[in-house]
């Protein structure tokens, strides 16, 4: 009989998950300029398809079936083959059934390639990217969802991720940086967002999702649960007052754009260390993540490199500060394991090394996949392309009537 408090609870973080990719597209489509909209939100709302797709047909079994200690798992579990509905899921007690589970690392799996996809706004032919969707997940999500939340590799060398800094953050955020650097700038670099309300709707959305993505990581109902929740909320209210004030003191004016940039950056950044730190931790990584990752954007300005809606050094960099931090602040009593500050510095290097590797692998791939990608399709649109805008250009849509008020 399964538990139907846990088995709700898991439900609802699913929905909430869910949530968050329509909310990245508003964030991105908000900050986009106006002849870019609907491409760059297209981008987000086609992973819930594609993706979904791909997860049936083989993901789930690639990340989640077979493999013990290994890079990748197997197709024994292809199509759901052998998992009935009624299954329980093994993992949280028999509590609720597998496929909620699966359902809930689907969600996943459809946001962290959307992820990327703000840093080449108005760059990328939409058949590329429909590739690349495809291929990314493929070479380089899947493997890392194998290798520390399927029981592989990392998993066996005592790697933790709670959330998604290493899976998620820190993967899609290094391969951002690699499609900048093989799709070029574009021509128009100081294209401004296009409606910022709509970037407070997308924070909004992605804010109150990020309760599901962190606090359902727990995958049961616990304290635990409850701490990763506060944590979640505690480091972006502190990230996003500590970039508020950074800016308002650089700049000489509060932005609102950078408070909303700074939750994000907090949200991210405390995503692997949610359900194994204090919240007096989690305090300190708000204020490190808030601080760390405006200077990783203006050091990204100032090299010229044009990660036009800041994937890198939010998403890249936030999710490597707190893989980092999990490694110095985790706590034995909270969740098993202690890191540096409790004088377990094995842990620590073991987080540094991994989220390391998988940032540099992450990087490496993303750029020899674009260069493959190309040869069966252009990659970059044409300059009559970027200069239309892909709206018009490749969708033949556009956002906004501009005759209506």
């Amino acid at each position: 009989m399964f538990d139907t408090g846990t088995t709700t609870f898991m439900i609802l973080s699913t929905s909430l998950v869910m949530l968050m990719t329509p909310g990245l597209a508003f964030f991105y489509g908000g900050l986009a300029g106006k002849r870019n909209i609907l491409g760059i939100m297209m981008q987000s709302f086609v992973s819930l398809g594609i993706t979904t797709v791909l997860w049936i047909a083989i993901g789930y079994s690639l990340c989640f079936s077979g493999g013990d200690g290994s890079i990748i798992g197997n197709l024994h579990e292809a199509f759901l083959n052998g998992i009935p509905f009624s299954k329980a899921y093994s993992g949280a007690g028999g509590q609720y059934p597998e496929y909620i589970f699966i359902a809930y690392q689907m969600m996943f799996a459809i946001i962290t390639p959307a992820l990327i996809t703000g840093a080449f706004v108005n760059r990328v032919t939409f058949k590329a990217y429909l590739i690349f969707l495809i291929a990314w997940q493929l070479l380089v999500y899947y493997p890392f969802v194998h290798m520390i939340w399927g029981g592989g590799l990392l998993a066996h060398w005592g790697v933790l991720d709670f959330a998604g800094g290493i899976v998620v953050h820190a993967t899609a955020g290094f391969a951002a940086l690699a499609s900048v650097f093989y799709v070029g700038k574009r021509m128009d670099t100081q294209s401004p967002p296009n409606s910022i309300p709509l970037v407070a709707i997308g924070t909004g959305l992605l804010w109150f999702g990020w309760y599901g993505f962190n606090a359902g990581s727990e995958l049961k109902v616990d304290d635990v649960t409850t701490l990763a929740f506060l944590n979640t909320d505690v480091a972006a209210s502190f990230a996003a007052v500590t970039w508020l004030f950074i800016e308002w003191y650089r700049e000489g004016k509060p932005k609102y754009v950078g408070l909303l940039t700074g939750a994000v950056a907090g949200l991210a950044t405390i995503t692997p260390a949610a359900g194994f730190v204090p919240l007096w931790a989690a305090i300190l990584i708000g204020i490190s993540a808030g601080a760390f990752t405006y200077l990783a954007v203006q050091l990204k300005n100032r090299w010229g490199w044009d990660d036009a809606l800041d994937v890198w050094g939010v998403h890249g960099m936030g999710g490597l500060l707190g893989t980092i931090l999990l490694g110095v602040f985790a706590s034995k009593a909270i969740n098993g394991q202690a890191g540096l500050v409790e004088g377990n510095a094995g842990f620590f290097m073991k987080e540094t090394v991994s989220v390391l590797g998988a940032a540099a692998y992450a990087f490496i791939f993303t750029y020899g996949m674009l260069y493959l990608i190309n040869y069966i399709t252009p990659v970059r649109v044409n300059e009559d392309e970027e200069k239309v805008g892909l709206d018009a250009a490749i969708h033949g849509e556009k956002a906004y009537d501009e005759g209506a008020l």
